[in-house]
């Protein structure tokens, strides 16, 4: 019942903002990808703080993978954008956003952000379209559940999809800023011991020159 609610209200939400907001559809092998390369911070967190009024929401970052903030909570406002997700569920999150000059985030719906419940670009599930004197069967009902249940469990699993894939992207990244860490030590290192070659060879060849120059002065 509870996921009916969420889904019902999602349908409302999603229908009142899509006129003005045309995203191509999420496809699982390419999301991450393309929320990667569009996003200024992307992270795994959890919705604390809703203000429906000022249409301000605060995040708790737990796993940061793209972008730099250094406090824990992150600030996100609603602009007058009809692409902006408001978001309105607290929980866990995945969340690709732009970053605004003030530090606060906003996000879209073209992102492939989502929650366990929640898919990406919240798009809402296919209604059962009957007339108006029609009744709803217990067929109908089952169908509408083995729906609801096939959207919550293709939710999940593309929420735990994502995370993996970005735990990846994260891993990748250390791993290259580590190499070229490695190889600026290895590059300093070199020129160190070049530095070092030069100046024992002119201490050598001034030594050299001295001795020289008292076996001369000897004669």
């Amino acid at each position: 019942m509870k996921l009916k609610c969420i889904l019902f209200l999602l349908s409302i939400f999603f229908l009142n903002n899509s006129f003005a907001c045309e995203c191509p559809p999420h496809k699982k092998e390419t999301l991450v990808k393309k929320g990667l390369r569009y996003a200024d911070i992307v992270f795994y967190g959890e919705l604390i703080k809703i203000d429906t009024i000022q249409n301000t929401y605060d995040f708790r970052i737990i796993e940061l993978f793209k972008g730099e903030y250094q406090s824990k909570i992150i600030h996100g406002k609603r602009r007058e954008n009809n692409c902006e997700i408001n978001p309105f569920k607290k929980d866990l999150w995945i969340v690709y956003a732009k970053l605004n000059r003030n530090k606060t985030i906003n996000l879209s719906y073209c992102s492939p952000s989502q929650t366990m419940e929640i898919p990406p670009g919240f798009l809402p599930p296919v209604p059962i379209v009957k007339n108006y004197y029609e009744k709803i069967t217990k067929i109908d009902s089952l169908e509408n559940d083995i729906l609801n249940l096939k959207i919550k469990n293709e939710t999940l699993t593309t929420f735990f999809y994502q995370l993996e894939q970005l735990r990846a992207y994260k891993k990748d990244e250390i791993e290259i800023i580590e190499k070229e860490k490695t190889n600026d030590k290895l590059e300093t290192c070199d020129q160190y011991i070049i530095i070092s070659l030069v100046v024992n060879i002119v201490l050598l060849l001034s030594l050299i020159f001295i001795i020289f120059k008292k076996k001369n002065f000897s004669k």
